[in-house]
């Protein structure tokens, strides 16, 4: 049977300010990308999610940014490379320390937003977001665009690399994300969403823009917290996966 991992980003509010229902998304998931400080999230809304994710067994992973609260994490920033590998490190420390007084531990490093975007193709800061994982630990798995630079160079040194599909993004014929400026960029139709992770996980690939076919292997599926409709949008998809006679799985 094929098994593919769900995944998404969580405890992306902000004190008092709530982006998701953190709750019921983490019963449906089985794994959870948790903010880490420096584009969403604070230490109450993180302890509460990774405390959430345990009591439900999800995956518990750090989804680590750009120092940028205010732009969601979604502007570049052209960091150097050693400051980027500190901020790194700073969020991957705060994560783990609440994962394990909550009970888990941290499994695996998603980055987020531009960053994500930018480590497909950007050497020296996806090297630097390797350099930082692989500092603080190298069991650590990575999850990234299939094709990205950012995988290629966490395979090199000696990291597990997971090659993770969007079912709430469009993608271009190169294989990448649509941006967000872009209209159409952003699916919410929760039915158009399992039909898409279905064929990421049956056949790897998915339709661009264009129309054309353009590989996209998987085994990791992601949904948006902020996407509109999220939760109906998880659950869409994991049905839509079962039903296809799919299991869905983290792969830690």
């Amino acid at each position: 049977m094929t098994t593919v991992d769900l995944n998404v980003d969580i405890a992306e509010g902000f004190g008092v300010w709530r982006i998701a229902d953190d709750d019921a998304l983490l019963t449906v998931v089985s794994s959870a990308n948790v903010a880490c400080g420096f584009h969403a999230g604070d230490p109450g809304t993180m302890r509460r999610a990774c405390a959430t994710a345990v009591k439900h067994g999800v995956a518990i992973g750090a989804q680590v940014s750009y120092r940028d609260l205010a732009g969601f994490g979604r502007r570049f920033i052209d960091v150097a490379p050693a400051e980027l590998t500190d901020d790194v490190l700073y969020q991957l420390s705060a994560l783990n320390g609440i994962a394990h007084v909550s009970g888990g531990r941290m499994s695996y490093v998603k980055p987020h937003g531009a960053l994500y975007n930018a480590i497909v193709t950007h050497e020296q800061q996806a090297a630097a977001v390797v350099e930082a994982v692989r500092l603080f630990d190298p069991a650590l798995a990575v999850l990234g665009l299939p094709g990205s630079r950012w995988l290629a160079l966490a395979a090199e040194a000696g990291l597990e690399t997971v090659q993770e599909a969007f079912a709430d993004r469009a993608y271009t014929p190169q294989g990448t994300l649509v941006s967000r400026r872009e209209p159409g960029s952003v699916i919410s139709d929760p039915a158009v969403a399992a039909e898409r992770a279905v064929r990421f996980a049956t056949e790897g690939t998915v339709v661009a823009v264009d129309g054309s076919v353009v590989a996209a292997p998987a085994r990791s599926i992601c949904v948006h917290s902020d996407t509109p409709g999220a939760l109906d949008l998880v659950k869409s998809v994991r049905t839509g996966l079962l039903a296809a006679g799919v299991r869905v799985a983290s792969f830690r």
